[in-house]
């Protein structure tokens, strides 16, 4: 059964109730089809917190796009959608939500903290359910998932505990984010940042070494925002590249109020440009003080209690508040001169969320992934034949930069959502004991408090959706390794690379075979979206008035691989102004079918006139071509082939050329004609349908069709037997002189309704016989009085002329035109002749491009060269004519 189409587009009628049926009809689910090739991609869960943006509208639409795709190419395909449960970012977002009502989690207590948790998810997974739905991806809901479902969290346990035994992870000491007031833990979502007054003050740092001196000085200047945490300084750093300091690489300095005997370093942290270009290295106190000391072995001095009162390391300052000693320190710094001078600045500075103070840099103690012999394995696996391709391939470079300096990966977080840390301690002996499930006398036994940082799961969810650690579940072994995964790059090192190592490391196979980076959505100035910006679109506000089709055609056509695209109100339009050429053509094809019944065949060849030749034949090489550009993920190349296909050929030259016959007797004429503009409509629609799903459907079950949905429908496939060059090089030629007369009627501002001579002379036998044989294609398009066609037409004095390939086209219109004008028109475009042959002459005589390039190349420029200088011949020609006729 046929739907009916409304006269108009209209994307939210023809998008309502679709979704719905295409689940009602369970056509995104796998075939199960045994014979077929798998192909799997697994969603990158988004958080809930909250909607979805344009980033994962982007995301999404990619990898629709190349799941159906694969479905109607006969995969047995599976696109396993999910969510993370963001341990850090959702805490956050609940505890925001209670403070509003003036409870803490501490009220509340973590068991019902954490139900309070699970009201916020079960709310915003149905909002991200809603979106996915708008968007119309084609994901398998019965195989959903949850960072928290039982399944992925016995997965964690296990790779924690795997992790453990072999010693790849352990307990150490790491800096965190500090609430003195609240005495807590934050996560770097819960500091606020905000410009504060402050100082640089300079600081002299004596050398140890009594005869020792730099540019004349017994000391060197060293600039601080932070005097009260000197105690707690274990080097001075300079960049190893920096010529000034390599000398003093090795030396010590005096620690100013304290007297301890401190290195000079050596660190590529140091930014050489930025101020003196040495720094204090505070391990205790900074976080890149922090690695630089676990890179050069430096002892860790806190200088602070948990309250942010010095404690004993601070020598006489201990029971200060942290900026009273500051006071302090600067006063005797000054009485006993080391400062050099104070200078007053305003600087961004890290505060409590939770109660307004200044956040802490603190040592505190965390678990660890142990990174190298992991990172060495990645690395090592990309140079066998189960490497991850990345596309485009620089971010390969982007990936192994960051896993040869990679550091050890802190794993705990000080939360209450979020995956346990599977570790107890025992209560007497302080024993710790790692396990699958809670020690058999778990009254003895205390759990670590600590949750596992999010990625710790979400590296896992290539093969944790499927079933692992059971290597014996179905989907695992049918699915697994993915086949592509879709993201940005901007989470390349976050998640990534952790889904490359832990996927090596307990599958021995990687995660997917493909990796599309995509890049940053912004907005039309190119600024990042931002709420601080306040410059975020949100996609159900587009797909509301533009419809999900326009959308997702301007998220999968506005950029190339890896590249960040500006969103555009005015390319959205653009896009909706495609589809409704679309549908309108559309229209006009199903209404002008007859009794045609559904068909995946053109019509018999010997019913063909030259544009059903043409067009079935640019057919033919749009779906090779089209195929070929999105299996390397090139879609918006592939869409500007589409694009220029639709609009172009099919609808303004074959449907025009269509309608003489459509509109005359031969009825056997007019049956192939109608089979071939369904077959041709049929196939766009299949092209076009991963990309635009919505209205292709509604088209496709509005004219004769066989089967329920072009989910399901058979991709269009290369025939050889269509390929037909001598008919694409015929209307090539046809279309170059209608264009060439079309020109000239709008230079003369000549509409088409009124008629002119026509005079075309050719020396060519080929292009007469081509313009002798579609003549009434010449008719329709031209509206012309007569057309003379041959070598021997004479040129009128007063006409309006083009140049085309192999042919000279004249229009009578003395009364219309200004023969000086037409004169200085034909001159103008002889210097843009010239300016073309000048430009392949160049590169002709250039030894390398002739060497080098490829012969077809080099052949396809002296061919257009020689077009070229025709062209020019007969402008000339026609000049000298008119300018001895004046």
């Amino acid at each position: 059964m046929a739907e009916e189409m409304a006269p108009k587009y209209d994307p939210q009628a023809v998008e309502a109730g679709r979704y719905q049926t295409w689940l009602d009809e369970d056509v995104f689910k796998p075939s199960g089809d045994q014979k077929a090739k798998p192909y799997s991609i697994v969603i990158p869960p988004p958080n809930v917190t909250g909607k979805l943006h344009l980033g994962h509208a982007w995301d999404t639409t990619l990898q629709d796009m190349i799941i159906r795709q694969k479905r109607m190419q006969g995969y047995d395909v599976l696109w396993l959608p999910g969510t993370d449960h963001a341990g850090i970012a959702t805490q956050a977002k609940v505890e925001a939500k209670l403070r509003e009502e003036g409870v803490t989690r501490y009220d509340l207590g973590r068991e019902k903290f954490v139900g309070k948790v699970w009201d916020w998810v079960d709310e915003y997974e149905k909002t991200i359910h809603d979106q996915w739905a708008k968007m119309g991806i084609s994901v398998d809901y019965s195989r959903e998932r949850f960072t928290l479902d039982e399944g992925l969290s016995k997965a964690v346990r296990k790779v924690f505990v795997d992790l453990y035994n072999e010693g790849l992870i352990y307990r150490g000491e790491y800096i965190i984010n500090w609430d003195p007031q609240a005495q807590t833990a934050l996560s770097d979502i819960e500091v606020i940042h905000q410009d504060d007054q402050g100082a640089f003050y300079h600081v002299k740092y004596p050398f140890v070494d009594p005869e020792q001196t730099f540019n004349g000085k017994h000391y060197i200047e060293i600039a601080t925002t932070r005097p009260e945490t000197m105690f707690g300084d274990t080097a001075v750093a300079v960049n190893p590249s920096d010529e000034r300091y390599k000398a003093l690489v090795g030396t010590e300095v005096i620690l100013p109020l304290q007297g301890r005997h401190i290195p000079i370093i050596a660190d590529q942290y140091v930014d050489p440009e930025f101020g003196t270009g040495m720094v204090k290295i505070t391990p205790a106190h900074d976080p890149n003080d922090f690695q630089v000391g676990n890179r050069h072995d430096l002892e860790r001095i806190n200088t602070m209690n948990p309250d942010a009162t010095m404690n004993e390391n601070a020598g006489k300052y201990q029971g200060m508040d942290r900026f009273t000693a500051r006071k302090a320190m600067v006063a005797d710094l000054e009485a006993e001169g080391y400062l050099i001078s104070t200078d007053p600045i305003v600087h961004s500075v890290g505060h409590s969320e939770r109660t307004g103070v200044q956040v802490e840099a603190r040592l505190s103690t965390q678990w660890f992934v142990k990174m190298k012999p992991l990172a060495e394995m990645s690395l090592a696996n990309q140079k066998t034949e189960d490497r991850v391709n990345f596309v485009p391939e620089r971010f390969e470079t982007t990936w192994s930069q960051w896993m040869e300096n990679i550091h050890d990966w802190v794993i705990s977080r000080q939360l209450w959502w979020g995956h346990q840390i599977p570790a107890w301690y025992h209560k007497g002996t302080g024993e710790i004991y790692v396990g699958m499930e809670a020690p058999e006398d778990i009254e003895n036994w205390e759990q670590d408090p600590d949750v596992l940082d999010t990625w710790f799961s979400s590296a896992l969810w290539p093969f944790s959706t499927m079933g692992w650690p059971d290597t014996d579940s179905e989907d695992f072994k049918r699915y697994f390794p993915t086949s592509t995964l879709v993201t940005g790059y901007d989470i390349i090192p976050f998640w990534v690379a952790r889904m490359i190592f832990q996927s090596l490391k307990f599958t021995g196979k990687r995660p997917f075979e493909n990796v599309l980076i995509h890049g940053l959505m912004r907005d039309e100035q190119g600024r990042k979206m931002s709420k601080s910006l306040g410059n975020g679109v949100d996609p159900m506000d587009v797909i509301a008035k533009y419809g999900t089709d326009a959308l997702r055609w301007f998220l999968s056509t506005g950029s190339t691989p890896g590249q960040d695209t500006r969103f555009s109100y005015e390319k959205i339009a653009a896009a909706w102004n495609f589809i409704n050429k679309i549908w309108n053509a559309s229209r006009f094809v199903i209404m002008n079918l007859g009794d045609i019944k559904a068909t995946d065949q053109p019509a018999s060849r010997d019913r063909y006139d030259l544009s059903d030749r043409w067009i079935l034949s640019r057919l033919n090489s749009l779906i090779a071509d089209v195929t070929r550009l999105n299996d390397n993920f090139e879609f918006g190349e592939s869409g500007r082939l589409l694009y220029n296909f639709i609009w172009n050929d099919f609808c303004d030259w074959y449907i025009e050329m269509s309608k003489a016959v459509l509109n005359g007797d031969d009825e056997a004429a007019k049956t192939a004609k109608r089979q071939n503009l369904l077959y041709v409509l049929d196939q766009i629609l299949r092209l076009m349908h991963p990309t635009m799903p919505f209205v292709t459907e509604k088209i496709w079950l509005s004219m004769p069709h066989n089967g329920k949905s072009l989910v399901v429908a058979k991709y269009p496939e290369y025939n050889a037997d269509l390929a037909d060059d001598d008919a694409e090089k015929q209307m090539s030629a046809l279309i170059e002189v209608i264009r060439g007369v079309r020109n000239i009627r709008t230079q003369a501002n000549a509409p088409i309704s009124k008629q002119v001579e026509i005079l075309i002379k050719t020396s060519s036998v080929e292009m007469k016989n081509i313009l002798d044989g579609n003549v009434e294609f010449l008719e329709r398009f031209l509206n012309p009085t007569t057309i003379v066609i041959g070598p021997d037409v004479k040129a009128p004095k007063l006409a309006m002329s083009a140049v085309t390939t192999d042919a000279e086209i004249f229009v009578p219109l003395a009364e219309l035109i200004d023969l000086d004008e037409e004169i200085a028109r034909l001159q103008k475009e002889n210097e843009r002749l010239t300016g073309e042959i000048t430009r392949i002459d160049r590169k002709l005589g250039n030894a390398n491009f002739v060497a080098k390039a490829p012969e077809a190349v080099v052949a396809e420029q002296r061919t257009k060269r020689a077009d070229y200088v025709k062209q020019q011949e007969a402008t000339v020609s026609r000049i000298n004519e008119l300018q001895a006729n004046k």
